[in-house]
């Protein structure tokens, strides 16, 4: 966006985004006068609010300034620290209405709007409609803790280059990202947001969307199409090839940026480039876009089938709730790196395809090879899960597996033994050519893995052992009180409950959608959708959920005498039950025939041993 160009940012309505030139007479000034650390920064904010008729849709006005802010100064050589908050965009966003404002829900009710969501719903995994109908750039709520709004950072900052990599991303999400990043970020260190169109089929992210940033986004705003479809971790690549930011910063495509993010990711990288800084991510809600917070933060980490897990914090990493804290493995999605550093190690793997896997191969690389990797609790950004993909595998292989055989080879020296003793499909696997890889690890002199799980991740194998622990129960879970049928999880996916059907024949190794397995974590998991057993309330039906191993709603117990399944803790006092045919928890009672249940499998000696044998929460 050229400098100092007014600019009315509308929702991305069905019929397109709006934008107009605003004049003076249009706009109310407000002059801000800041004076910090004798740096007196005139910033000029035009704002006013009017409404379109055809989109009743808030817009906004914000003058935008390349200028820089030191202005030639001498670099902060003190380390002298300014707060970064900026306030008239603050105050302005508090005055803001309209729907989906303020991070609130937005739930359709016109047919018509209703109708055209499930259509793309289906194509985008998220409520498109919902998307339209909310302003580009419309605020949210500041979730941070209460000190971080008075917390300083660094005068002088690094240069950042947002990348940010879409495959036929939804034209309103894709583009709320981007203004997101534009209005809360400040002009003088964001250098760049590179755009890389993974070659999309959608005919909006082409001619349209390069139209639209030439004249309404650029010099800020660079978009580069893929010729071919290459996959996250190439097109990730081709994004920071082309970034000259002195940080290179990944954001998803459907994500916003909240107040004073950039800050805290760029302090600890400018005291040490070898530093990797992850922002703590919110939830924006697929289907109504309301904006909230996940937690407070936890340490990433994996399982022995590389599913992706959280640790919890370890002693002293809240005694000052504004400070990061490490973690041994990324999410992936949302980082920021010194290019300096990213390149040193090689970037990603170029013979990762696709994706997963890259957040593993990094997150080993920056710890073994001389790094670390921070979150940082006062930068917050939300993104938007989806309700599934609605993207079709690009290769028709397992690519997946081959990436995980690559960064294990590479980077997990013995323990690799112990992922692929979970995973037969490993063993047929070809994992490429590893010599340049290896060569590298070789040249940075890293560390072995044994290092990183010792000094890392001391806790991990305590919560995922090298060897998945025997199970208390297994098996088809069958009613005492109607001994024909047994649980079933009838085919249903996430947060659909489930049910009852005819008993299998086999007790111990049922049919996949009988299988139910009472684990080591206290958890009881549905073999055919990899889905735990959750209720989140007293009377609640039982659904299928991700399994997250923190007990709570996916707590179980299993009784041998009186065969009753309980949930939760003993103080709930609620029991697994049969109403009808639907499986319910309900106040435990066992006269009731409904409430027992038997499995086809049972270990005794560990459910003898419950406290002493289960996995624990960790402090």
């Amino acid at each position: 966006m050229p400098a100092g160009r007014l600019v009315s940012i509308a929702g991305g309505g069905r019929a397109g985004l709006q934008i107009r030139q605003a004049t003076i007479g249009d706009c109310l000034l407000k002059v801000l006068f800041v004076l910090s650390c004798s740096l007196i920064t005139v910033v000029l904010i035009i704002q006013k609010y009017h409404s379109l008729s055809n989109f009743k849709k808030t817009l906004y006005y914000r003058y935008i300034s390349d200028e820089p802010f030191f202005d030639g100064s001498p670099r902060n050589v003190e380390g002298l620290r300014v707060d970064w908050h900026d306030y008239a965009l603050i105050a302005g966003e508090t005055e803001r209405h309209g729907p989906g404002e303020h991070g609130k829900p937005l739930k359709l009710r016109d047919p018509g709007d209703i109708k055209l969501n499930d259509k793309l719903y289906k194509e985008n995994g998220y409520s498109a409609v919902v998307s339209d109908l909310i302003a580009l750039n419309r605020s949210i709520p500041d979730i941070r803790h209460p000190q971080c709004r008075k917390k300083r950072y660094l005068q002088e900052l690094p240069t950042v280059s947002v990348i940010i990599i879409f495959y036929n991303e939804h034209w309103s999400a894709l583009l709320r990202t981007v203004y997101s990043v534009l209005n809360r970020s400040p002009p003088h260190l964001l250098k760049e947001i590179i755009l890389v169109n993974d070659h999309s089929t959608k005919p909006f992210l082409w001619k349209p969307l390069q139209e639209f940033v030439e004249s309404e986004l650029s010099p800020k705003v660079k978009l580069i199409h893929l010729p071919e479809r290459s996959g996250l971790i190439i097109a990730r690549l081709a994004g920071a090839k082309a970034a000259s930011g002195d940080v290179l910063i990944v954001l998803d495509s459907h994500t916003e940026v909240n107040v004073n993010w950039l800050p805290p990711l760029l302090e600890p990288i400018a005291q040490d480039y070898r530093t990797c800084v992850c922002p703590l991510i919110d939830v924006i809600v697929h289907d109504t876009f309301e904006y909230r917070s996940q937690d407070e933060g936890k340490r990433g980490a994996f399982d022995w089938k590389f599913y992706y897990k959280r640790l919890p914090l370890r002693p002293g990493d809240l005694d000052d709730p504004t400070e990061p804290f490490e973690s041994p493995i990324m999410a992936g999605g949302l980082f920021a790196i010194s290019s300096k550093f990213f390149w040193e190690l090689g970037g990603y793997d170029e013979g990762l395809d696709i994706w997963g896997g890259e957040q593993y191969e990094l997150s080993f690389k920056i710890w073994q090879c001389g790094g670390r990797m921070v979150d940082a609790p006062c930068s917050r950004v939300g993104h938007v899960y989806r309700g599934y993909s609605p993207f079709p595998n690009p290769r028709g292989v397992n690519f997946v597996t081959r990436n995980f055989k690559r960064v294990a080879e590479v980077w997990m020296d013995e323990y690799k033994q112990f992922l692929y003793e979970r995973n037969p499909q490993f063993d047929k696997t070809n994992p490429g050519d590893l010599t340049k890889q290896k060569a590298l690890r070789e040249k940075l002199k890293c560390k072995p893995f044994k290092w990183f799980l010792e000094e890392v991740a001391p806790d991990l194998l305590v919560r995922y052992p090298l060897r998945e622990p025997l199970p208390f129960a297994s098996g088809r879970v069958q009613s005492v009180a109607n001994p024909k049928l047994c649980l079933d999880t009838l085919n249903h996916k996430a947060k659909e409950p489930i049910g009852v059907f005819g008993c299998a024949p086999n007790k111990t190794h049922p049919q996949n959608n009988q299988f139910f397995t009472l684990t080591y974590y206290r958890d009881i998991r549905a073999a055919s959708v990899e889905k735990c057993l959750d209720a989140s309330s007293d009377n609640a039906e039982v659904i299928l959920f991700n399994c997250h191993e923190s007990q709570g709603n996916q707590l179980w117990r299993y009784d041998q005498e009186t065969q009753m399944i309980m949930h939760g803790k003993p103080s709930r006092d609620q029991c697994l039950d049969l109403v009808g045919k639907k499986v319910v928890v309900s106040k435990c009672d066992n006269r009731k025939k409904t409430q027992r249940w038997d499995w086809g499998y049972v270990n005794r000696e560990n459910l003898d041993n419950w406290e002493e044998y289960g996995a624990k929460l960790l402090p």
